[in-house]
């Protein structure tokens, strides 16, 4: 039996093999129709949808789509001089190409509208790049993504490199119906989609059997199955969870599972990996500190806690406010309220007497109070939509940003804290906050577990902070806190689930399956992958049928979402640890190997393979990867120690 198990474990590691994944559909799909098919009958979203940033978020290269200064312009940075200009009609930009060398490259298609506009360069057939020189569609101007990088050909972050492939990190968002279709083998791509932009049915799904329906067609009932009564995939006129989740599938930081886009009314966490509130990503309170898109803060929320979607505030074919100004915050914040969320506190909220600013100026404006806005791709200015009240006492202890020094920027926090005080003495809201635990364990993990515990153990807290929480403590897994935390593992949050499951790498092996094994066949696609993670290193001698059942199919959930993303180099790291774990050295070897073929940059790779080498006696093997590793990342103190050490 422990055989067989192997044999399932190991299946994982099979990901290096050039035979890509086909799960069948139980019941077959509607096709998808396109954007044109929508427009007879639905005018007013139609209207409302043209011209949209839904609209315009990936277009042909035609005259009335590109933005930018073509007439022979010229942009430079770090020696490296990028011209513009037009050449028989065909937009063309001259820049350094993958060897360095300068290269023209007609503009394949057009990203976005404003308040700048990318535009992709084909390097290889059906290889699209993000050219990292923009256009800033407000001042005019050319100007580069990241300045105060010295970002040259090789370099996994050059614009020619993974991190800026189009196909497999941005395509999926901009495009309808996307399939990815990335060749491992070959290192190309042959990606398909309904169409370019974000259409009707990026959103509402597939449309074939709504048109069957809209024509009283007998065909939608017996060609499909699992629709709506008017023939999509989900129903958006519902609202709910199910909204803010489609919604989410774009507007989220997170780890896909899947080859393109998921089926519109796929449930989120079937088809994506969350990312907690990471350092680097967030700051300790939760506040957004890297682009995270976001459904991270927004699950922070009270809002969100008690029913608030997207369409409460977006319109969603415009994608634009409903209301300018205060007013959006009033539909609901008034001493008038909203039946629709009966706990508000009925009370004036935009004058003076809570706001402490001049009517008309921008610190009486409710978002910049309530949602502090930071610029990512340098211009473009995005609003954390966790919704808090401002905390200058916080900033303090944490660190983390408040809104009052966003403006008064020539004053401490503490000044801050003290007016904030002086004005709402009695506030309730002055009170601990999820914050301080993190802020404290990111210093000093060790001495903040039993805090950290208690944060995830608090079932009032976001899922999303509670999911962080337990990830930090898997850095620290015990016993003791496997055992005390094991409840966990039946939260009713699936973020919390998942996340659970990392701290019982502290329980004794010999308990560890058995709390485990009924999350392989959890219904929800994270957690499974999760559990299926934490099998890999185990050793069990023998298991039920119906268990090893489930971890047969955990593993291909996970081996799926591996398949997906064979042209991330971070997959390959992975897949370099599975190696090791199973004891596979030349796998191991194959995907440290491959990932430095996909970032030369990637010196955790390298330091892998140069250690395997010598751990299996090959000392020639391992000297000569050093000098490979060194050759790409010359100011490496660690492959310089590395190497020093071999010999």
């Amino acid at each position: 039996m422990i055989n067989n198990i192997k044999t399932v474990l190991w299946a994982v590691g099979l990901v290096l093999t050039t035979t890509l994944a086909v799960f069948a559909q139980e019941n077959a799909m509607p096709n998808y129709v396109g954007t044109a098919a929508c427009a007879d009958c639905h005018i007013d979203a139609i209207e409302a949808w043209e011209g949209s940033h839904h609209a315009k978020a990936w277009t042909p290269t035609l005259p009335e789509n590109v933005l930018g200064d073509f007439d022979d312009t010229t942009f430079t940075l770090n020696g490296v001089t990028s011209r513009f200009y037009r050449e028989d009609g065909t937009y063309m930009i001259e820049t350094d190409g993958p060897t360095g060398d300068i290269t023209s490259y007609p503009v394949h298609s057009v990203v976005g509208i404003e308040p700048l506009q990318q535009y992709l360069l084909e390097t290889e057939p059906g290889k699209l790049q993000s050219f990292d020189v923009v256009w800033d569609t407000e001042e005019k101007r050319w100007y580069h993504l990241y300045p105060d990088q010295a970002l040259y050909a090789g370099n996994g972050l050059h614009w020619t490199g993974p991190y800026k492939n189009w196909n497999a990190r941005c395509a999926e968002c901009h495009a309808t119906d996307f399939d990815k279709n990335y060749s491992p083998v070959t290192r190309s791509y042959s990606s398909m989609q309904a169409e370019i932009g974000v259409g009707c049915e990026a959103c509402h799904g597939p449309g074939e059997a709504h048109l069957a329906w809209a024509n009283q067609l007998e065909t939608t009932q017996s060609l499909w199955t699992g629709l709506t009564e008017m023939g999509f995939t989900i129903d958006m006129s519902a609202g709910g969870e199910a909204y803010v989740q489609q919604c989410a599938t774009c507007h989220s930081r997170r780890e896909p599972f899947d080859d393109g886009n998921p089926l519109p009314g796929t449930p989120y966490h079937d088809a994506y990996r969350l990312s907690p509130l990471r350092d680097g990503s967030y700051h300790a309170d939760g506040q957004i500190l890297d682009e995270v898109y976001v459904y991270g803060s927004f699950l922070q929320s009270k809002m969100y806690a008690k029913g608030v979607t997207c369409k409460n505030c977006h319109e969603p074919h415009s994608a634009e406010l409903r209301v300018e100004g205060n007013g959006l915050c009033t539909q609901c914040h008034s001493e008038a309220g909203n039946p629709d969320f009966p706990t508000l506190t009925r009370q004036i909220y935009d004058d003076p007497s809570h706001h402490f600013h001049e009517v008309g100026t921008e610190g009486a404006q409710c978002k910049n109070c309530h949602m502090i806005e930071r610029d990512y791709m340098v211009v473009d200015g995005r609003r954390d939509h966790s919704f808090r009240i401002p905390r200058p006492d916080l900033s303090i202890e944490t660190r983390s940003p408040n809104a009052c020094n966003d403006c008064h920027s020539e004053e401490t926090a503490s000044w801050a804290a003290a007016a904030i005080e002086s004005r709402f003495p009695d506030s309730l809201h002055r009170g601990p906050h999820y914050g301080q635990i993190i802020s404290a364990a990111r210093s000093n993990l060790a001495a903040n577990t039993d805090a950290l515990a208690g944060l995830a153990e608090y079932p009032e807290m976001p899922g999303i902070v509670r999911a962080t929480a337990l990830e930090m403590l898997t850095n620290v897994a015990s016993p003791d806190l496997a055992e005390r935390l094991e409840p966990l593992l039946r939260d009713p949050d699936p973020l919390v689930r998942a996340a659970a499951v990392g701290v019982q790498r502290g329980a004794p092996e010999t308990v560890r399956p058995a709390r485990l094994t009924n999350l392989l066949a959890d219904p929800v696609k994270t957690v499974r992958i999760a559990a299926a993670r934490e099998f890999l290193s185990l050793r069990i001698a023998r298991m039920p049928d119906r268990i090893s059942q489930n971890l047969s199919a955990a593993m291909g959930d996970w081996q799926g979402s591996l398949t997906a993303k064979m042209d991330f180099p971070e997959t390959h790291i992975v897949m370099g640890g599975i190696g090791l774990t199973t004891r596979r050295m030349d796998s191991a070897l194959r995907a440290f190997g491959e990932a430095t073929v996909l970032d030369p940059q990637l010196i955790q790779a390298w330091v892998m393979m140069i250690r395997i080498h010598a751990a299996m006696g090959n000392a020639e093997a391992a000297l000569e990867t050093a000098d490979r590793a060194i050759a790409a990342n010359p100011d490496s103190v660690e492959l310089y120690l590395l190497r020093a050490d071999l010999l």
